[in-house]
This record gives structure tokens, sequence and C-alpha cells, in this order.
């Protein structure tokens, strides 16, 4: 969108965080080699490009939700999305073969080149439309500011579980500030200004176990961990 003056509107926070996101997993994809591919990740049993092939799966599916116009009114935010994402037990571990064969038949550059180019698109998109407007996923009906947003958290809680085992930096504050602002609201309340956004990331959606001093300030909410997969 743009001013009436011709000069381009700033980006709102989400979708800036998104492009921010989208363009540090894209860097980080195109310096994989075929050692780094099989590092392992904080997906369970997941290597790298298995993690790789599935944000590529997130940003194609974005490309479909900006596509579908829903009507009214939401029944999701961006933080009431999260309360039922599907998922669930593997105990067949069905969807990790099938991850890892898909996975394996990519060649490295290709599947770098078509994240680059689908998460553009998704930018690209994304900034074309009204943040007020109404798109469907997963069944459900979410503005398209709230659907950016998830998208950023996703990708920043992925670029996490990425670079567990790589010597690549982490996410940058701006997609990290959209992960916490989404746990905080998922716990209820704001947690301590003093937890880093990289610690509560990693603490919220169950990647670390909290440390005793974080159960204490929890207190009961601790058992609620994760509070997003």
């Amino acid at each position: 969108m743009t001013h009436r003056q011709g000069t381009p509107a700033p980006l709102s926070p989400a979708l800036a965080a998104l492009r921010i996101a989208y363009s540090d997993l894209t860097t980080i994809a195109m310096s994989i080699d075929e050692p780094d591919s099989w590092r392992p990740t904080r997906c369970a049993g997941w290597v790298v490009r298995d993690l790789v092939l599935h944000v590529l799966g997130d940003a194609q599916r974005a490309l479909v939700a900006l596509g579908t116009p829903a009507a009214g009114p939401a029944d999701r935010d961006f933080v009431t999305y999260w309360t039922d994402v599907p998922g669930g037990r593997d105990d067949d571990s069905t969807e990790l073969r099938a991850q890892r064969i898909i996975a394996s038949a990519w060649a490295l550059a290709p599947l770098a080149r078509t994240f680059a180019e689908t998460t553009r698109a998704v930018v690209t998109l994304a900034d074309r439309a009204s943040p007020d407007a109404l798109v469907a996923t997963q069944d459900h009906v979410l503005r398209v500011e709230d659907l950016i947003t998830t998208l950023a958290v996703e990708a920043a809680v992925h670029h996490l579980d990425l670079v567990v085992d790589m010597n690549r930096p982490g996410p940058r504050p701006e997609p990290l500030a959209l992960v916490r602002e989404t746990l905080d609201g998922l716990l209820g309340h704001s947690t301590p200004p003093e937890w880093s956004d990289e610690r509560w990331a990693l603490v919220g959606t169950g990647r670390v176990p909290p440390g005793g001093r974080e159960r204490r300030e929890l207190g009961p909410a601790a058992g609620r961990l994760p509070l997003l997969g």
C-alpha cells in the first residue's frame, strides 16, 4: 500500500518482523552445505533439511491463505490461533518418515531458492493486502495482520530450532518480540521483563525446561507449558 503522494507506506510492525524473519531464514538456507543439512535441530527426529522443508510448507500455506478471502467475522486472532493448531502425536513416525523422504529428494540449492522465492511472494502479497482483510487458513478466519503475526512467530521459533547445532545467528529482536507478545497473551499476563525474549521463546514453546526461579515466578502456570508447540 502507498501514500497518496506515491511514497511507500511504512510496514506494520508485524509485516516488518515477518520480512526480517524470512530474510534471515533465507540467508541460513542459502548457506547450508550437505554436512550442515544433516545436523540435528530442536525438533525431535528432524535434521536441518527436514526443517527447511517444513518452513517452506509454512510459507506455501501463507500464500494460499493470502489468496483465500473469507467471510467474517474472524474467529481467531494472533494469540487464540495457537489454541488448536493442527498437530498431535505421531506414534508411528508417519509424518517424520514422510518429511525425511521428501526432504532427502530435494537438492539443497533448489530447496533454498524455492524458499526464498516463496517467502518474497508472501511478503509482497501481505504488503498489498489490507491489514483488516479477512482470510481463511487451517479452518479458521483471521485478519491479515493477525495471520502475518502468526507467520513471524512460527518463523522465529523455527529459526531457534534450526541453528541449535549450527554456527549461525539466532532470530533478531523484531520477530522475537512478537513471540513474546504471543506467549504472554497465551499465558494471560506479562512475564518478568528481565527474561530475555529468546529465553522466554524457548521456555514458553517447550524447547527448554524452565529454571527453578522461572518456575516459581510462573507459579501454577508452569504446568501449562508449552503454551505453543
